[in-house]
């Protein structure tokens, strides 16, 4: 009973921030509605082929297959063994905290690992964070694929690059990596965890070995070009709009990365995607809005849902190992 009610009490406190999540996520469209008039924005929705919704959700759920297959490829790589079934599980219903910055909420895939298979956090919250890393890498790769055409975006390219280059820098020097870790290990309160915090650095140093960062990043590539074409394909839904593939590639990808500090982009991808389509891609502003509301129920809400029902299935059917019981007394 005791773990049961952890469990459903962590869950509870992760269902409250969606819930926060989502109320933000309402107040931002609706804002975008009253300033560029509900009544020309309607008229953009209403104009929309929806049969497309099709297609462009088939291309979401792709990105999310292809995402998995990376998770279970660096799962792999540390030797950690889950089945099929719960690990597709897991992995989707961490989909369910898309809407935190960065998406750093996606650690509760590794509490649910600690849960159902008994493996400790500090050896697979690094995949969560390869994982996000691979993304990042990906994007810009796909947002350079537009910029030297297009020129936008170089605050965010460059700011994003230069980030992540010192931090594969950093985990790619252990001596540098292990000096960080002991004057970290100095502040209060942490000393107590160095070695945990060694785990996790030897977990990050195993992922980002050349071989699986490749690999990796060629399925992040892959996913998220899924998704690029998912929105291109929302543009040409719409009557006499119609823009270049490596464009939308572009906006999307140069969006995403813009809308990191906020919970899921709310804000800054969505202002940032209407604006681009508008200044780059010379579509009306209507129209612009119409389809950033679209991609991102595509996108962004749909992973949420189908995370929650990942979660609830979970939640239905997890098996707690002996391992889980000792991790969460």
């Amino acid at each position: 009973m005791a773990i049961g009610g952890a469990f459903g009490a962590t869950m509870g406190k992760l269902l409250r921030r969606l819930l926060i999540g989502i109320v933000l996520g309402i107040g931002v469209y609706a804002a975008m509605a009253i300033y560029l008039g509900v009544e020309e924005l309607g008229r953009s929705l209403v104009a929309f082929d929806y049969i497309r919704f099709l297609p462009i959700l088939t291309l979401t759920f792709s990105n999310y297959l292809l995402r998995y297959l990376k998770w279970s490829f660096y799962l792999r790589t540390l030797s950690v063994e889950v089945p099929t079934g719960r690990n597709l599980t897991i992995f989707m219903g961490g989909l369910s905290m898309v809407v935190t910055p960065g998406k750093i909420g996606e650690l509760l895939k590794a509490y649910l690992l600690r849960t159902a298979q008994g493996v400790p956090m500090a050896r697979t919250a690094p995949v969560v964070m390869a994982e996000r890393i691979t993304d990042l890498i990906a994007l810009v790769i796909l947002m350079l694929a537009g910029f030297f055409t297009f020129r936008q975006g170089e605050t965010v390219l460059v700011a994003v690059s230069s980030l992540l280059l010192v931090f594969l820098a950093i985990i790619s020097s252990r001596t540098l990596s292990m000096a960080l870790l002991r004057l970290v290990t100095r502040l209060p309160g942490l000393s107590k965890i160095g070695h945990k915090l060694e785990e996790f650095y030897e977990s990050m140093a195993t992922l980002f070995k050349p071989l699986p960062l490749l690999w990796a990043t060629l399925l992040s590539l892959a996913a998220w070009f899924c998704e690029c074409y998912g929105f291109y394909l929302v543009l040409g839904g719409f009557p006499n709009t119609t823009i270049a593939v490596l464009l939308a590639v572009f906006i999307y990808s140069a969006t995403t990365l813009g809308g990191l500090p906020t919970p899921g982009g709310l804000g800054l991808t969505d202002g940032g995607m209407t604006a681009l389509l508008n200044y780059a891609g010379k579509v009306n502003v209507a129209t612009a809005a119409a389809a950033t509301l679209l991609i991102r129920l595509c996108t962004l809400w749909f992973a949420v849902l189908v995370g929650v029902i990942a979660l609830l299935i979970f939640r239905k059917t997890v098996g707690l190992t002996d391992n889980a019981v000792e991790e969460l007394k």
